[in-house]
């Protein structure tokens, strides 16, 4: 065993909504325990792989993603949590004191849990993207987050549902051109957000066309390795173009990371946690789930802080009415 002790908390992932919520309980003396993740986990959730942020309060001159991260962290081990690197791999949640089983078979009893394991950003899973998306040189999975970075410049969005449209109509307010790019004719995307996008005069169409390669060339100041065009493959006729973007925005969903839930907790049709009304209740009393493994909807730093104080919140009223 792990630890000879029942822990008041244990917090599963980390990111904005794991660190808030590791703030929250050890500054109310539950002395958390953060298992923040591995490889290929994620510590410190999608802002590791961001750079400028510039969206998050307090910081009026912007600040990279994992410098947030890592302020985050600190602030909640000043309070007296516990961080370890690793991952849960397997979690008990029949009885309580719940039971935690990390990869390597060592085992935690919590009294209560609080998951924040996050979603990732599907990508095409074509070359340079990850590389580009990490450097911030011309890759995205979030408009909200990076559009006002490309102002008065061509940039286009892979996608065929309601997210792509959203997300390209978002960028003209910035984009000189936003170029909708779907390897089919017809779109997931509801009716109402494909005729609102195409009556966007910014907005620009390639259908029945998929990216086979992003183009780069360095740019300065920096000679970092940019976006300056797409190389796309016909889905039908295989031909190839190539067109002129300095942002490419990929809108082709995300995948909660729930798997380590499944068959334990109840979840939407695709995959994220359902919690109990506006709270971060699950529906096992003494598991809360806060952050984006909860929310398909907003899936911001800010938002993702906010519900981890919720869980923490939630968490402590939890374990105050058994007296504990």
């Amino acid at each position: 065993m792990l630890f000879n002790v029942i822990l008041d908390v244990v917090i599963i992932g980390s990111g904005p909504a794991g660190w808030a919520a590791a703030l929250y309980t050890a500054r109310a003396n539950l002395n958390p325990l953060v298992f923040e993740g591995a490889s290929p986990n994620l510590p410190g959730g999608q802002l590791m792989i961001t750079s400028e942020v510039e969206n998050y309060p307090g910081f009026p001159e912007g600040i990279l993603g994992p410098e947030l991260m890592e302020r985050f962290k600190k602030q909640a081990e000043r309070f007296g949590a516990q961080v370890r690197t690793e991952n849960i791999g397997k979690v008990d949640f029949s009885t309580r004191p719940f039971k935690l089983f990390t990869e390597a078979g060592e085992m935690v009893q919590a009294r209560t849990v609080i998951i924040s394991t996050g979603a990732n950003a599907k990508l095409l899973g074509i070359q340079k993207e990850k590389e580009l998306m990490a450097q911030g040189a011309g890759v995205s999975a979030c408009a909200t987050c990076d559009g006002a970075f490309y102002k008065n410049v061509d940039v286009a969005v892979v996608g065929g549902g309601d997210t792509a449209m959203e997300e390209a109509i978002f960028l003209t307010r910035f984009a000189a051109s936003v170029t909708i790019i779907h390897r089919k004719k017809d779109f997931r995307a509801s009716k109402v957000m494909v005729d609102r996008a195409r009556k966007t005069p910014k907005i620009k169409w390639e259908l029945e066309c998929e990216v086979e390669e992003i183009l780069t060339s360095p740019k300065p100041p920096l000679n970092r390795e940019s976006v300056i065009g797409l190389k796309l493959k016909n889905t039908v006729t295989g031909q190839l173009k190539e067109i002129a973007v300095e942002g490419l925005f990929v809108a082709i969903g995300h995948q909660p990371n729930t798997q380590l839930f499944k068959g334990i907790l109840p979840m939407d049709a695709t995959g994220y946690l359902q919690t109990i009304g506006k709270t971060t209740k699950t529906e096992i009393p003494g598991v809360f789930a806060c952050g984006d493994v909860q929310d398909s909807v907003y899936r911001q730093a800010i938002t993702a802080g906010g519900t981890g104080c919720m869980a923490a919140l939630d968490c402590e009223r939890f374990l105050g009415s058994e007296g504990e």
